[in-house]
C-alpha cells in the first residue's frame, strides 16, 4: 500500500508516527449531494455512483444506508476487488470499472484532481454528471443518503439521525469511532509494543461500556436504531472472523459478550442487511492485503459464526421497535 503525492502514486506509507501509533489521515473531498440542489449537487436519480469495496467497514456504512432507505435504483453501485496490492485498490476482470474502465481506483482520484495528493480511499461517492467526486468520508455519505433522497427513496420515512436524538447520537459516535471502529486498526497497525497496548485497552474498556448499555436499552441511542447503530455494525459483524486474530484483538470475541453478540445477530437479521456482508470479501481482504502482518497470505478457513441464529433483544426489550426500521 502506498499514497499519491502531487499526483503520482508512491510506496511512502502514511499513518504512523513516531511512536508506533497508527494515524488515520482526514478525508479530502467533502462536498454534500442536497435536495435542492443548493450545494451544486443536486439528488436525482441515476446521477450518483458509489464506489465501494466489500470488505471495508467505512465503505460498509453506505451500503447499509443505501439499501435501508431503498436507494438501489437510484444510486448505482460498484465494488473493487477485495485484495489490495502495491498501487492500493484495484479494479479487475471479476470487478471492473463500470464507467471508464480504470484498472485502479488512483487514476480515478487523477481525474478529478491531478496533483492529488493523500490515500486512496473507498468509500466514493461519484457525480456522473459532472464527473468529479462529491465525497469519500462515510460519516458524510451516509447523512447525505439518510435525507436527501427521500423524495427518490422507497423508504422515506426511515429517519436514522432524528432531531430529537442528534445529541445522543453524537455522544455516541465519538468514542466508538475513536475506541473501536478506528481503536481495531490502531491496534492492529501499532509498530510498538507500547501503542498496541494502549489501543488494545481502549478498545476493550470501549466494548465493556458497550456491553454495559445494552444489558439495558434495545439501541446504542435508546429504544430506537439510529445511524449510531448502523456505524458501529460493520466493524463487530468483523470483529471475531478478522480483527481478533489478524490485528491481534483477542482478549475477548464478540460471541463471549452476551448483550453485544445478539445486538449484533438482531441487525444483521434486519431486512435486507445480510445482502450487503460478504464474509469472503472481508477475510480475503484482511489476510491478503497486509503481507507486514500475515506475510503468507493463507486466509483462515474459520470460524464459524452464525448471524442469522436467534437472538434475544426482542424477548429482553418487550418485542419489535419497528419505529426506525426500514420495511
Amino acid at each position: 500500500m502506498g499514497m499519491m503525492i502531487d499526483g503520482v502514486w508512491t510506496q511512502e506509507q502514511p499513518g504512523r508516527n513516531k511512536d508506533g501509533k497508527f494515524v488515520r489521515r482526514p478525508s479530502v473531498f467533502r462536498d454534500r449531494v442536497t435536495a435542492d440542489g443548493s450545494s451544486g449537487f443536486k439528488a436525482e436519480a441515476g446521477r450518483y455512483h458509489l464506489y465501494v469495496c466489500y470488505a471495508c467497514p467505512w465503505a460498509h456504512r453506505t451500503m447499509i444506508f443505501r439499501a435501508l432507505k431503498g436507494l438501489e435504483d437510484v444510486i448505482s453501485l460498484s465494488p473493487v476487488d477485495p485484495v489490495q496490492n502495491d498501487e492500493g485498490w484495484e479494479f479487475s476482470a471479476a470487478y471492473p470499472d463500470p464507467l471508464f474502465g480504470f484498472e485502479r481506483m488512483h487514476q480515478l482520484y487523477s481525474k478529478v484532481d491531478a496533483k492529488y495528493t493523500g490515500k486512496i480511499t473507498v468509500p466514493v461517492l461519484w457525480d456522473k454528471q459532472t464527473e468529479s467526486i462529491v465525497n469519500n468520508e462515510s460519516s458524510e455519505i451516509i447523512r447525505m443518503l439518510n435525507s436527501e433522497f427521500n423524495a427518490l427513496a422507497r423508504n422515506p420515512e426511515l429517519d436514522l439521525y432524528p432531531a430529537d436524538l442528534r445529541d445522543e447520537i453524537e455522544r455516541v459516535n465519538d468514542p466508538v469511532y475513536t475506541k473501536v471502529n478506528n481503536g481495531v486498526y490502531r491496534t492492529g497497525f501499532a509498530s510498538t509494543q507500547e501503542a498496541y497496548e494502549e489501543a488494545f485497552d481502549s478498545l476493550f474498556g470501549a466494548l465493556d461500556d458497550l456491553e454495559e448499555t445494552l444489558s439495558r436499552q434495545r439501541y446504542l441511542a435508546g429504544d430506537r436504531i439510529t445511524e449510531a447503530d448502523w456505524r458501529l455494525f460493520p466493524t463487530l459483524l468483523r470483529f471475531d472472523p478478522v480483527y481478533v486474530g489478524h490485528f491481534k484483538c483477542n482478549k475477548k470475541r464478540i460471541v463471549d459478550y452476551p448483550n453485544l453478540w445478539s445486538y449484533i445477530r438482531a441487525m444483521y437479521q434486519t431486512p435486507g442487511i445480510a445482502e450487503t456482508v460478504h464474509m469472503d470479501h472481508i477475510k480475503d481482504h484482511y489476510y491478503k492485503s497486509h503481507p507486514h502482518i500475515n506475510p503468507t497470505g493463507i486466509v483462515p478457513r474459520g470460524p464459524e459464526i452464525d448471524f442469522a441464529a436467534p437472538h434475544d433483544r426482542d424477548e429482553k426489550f418487550g418485542g419489535t421497535n419497528d419505529r426506525n426500521h426500514a420495511a
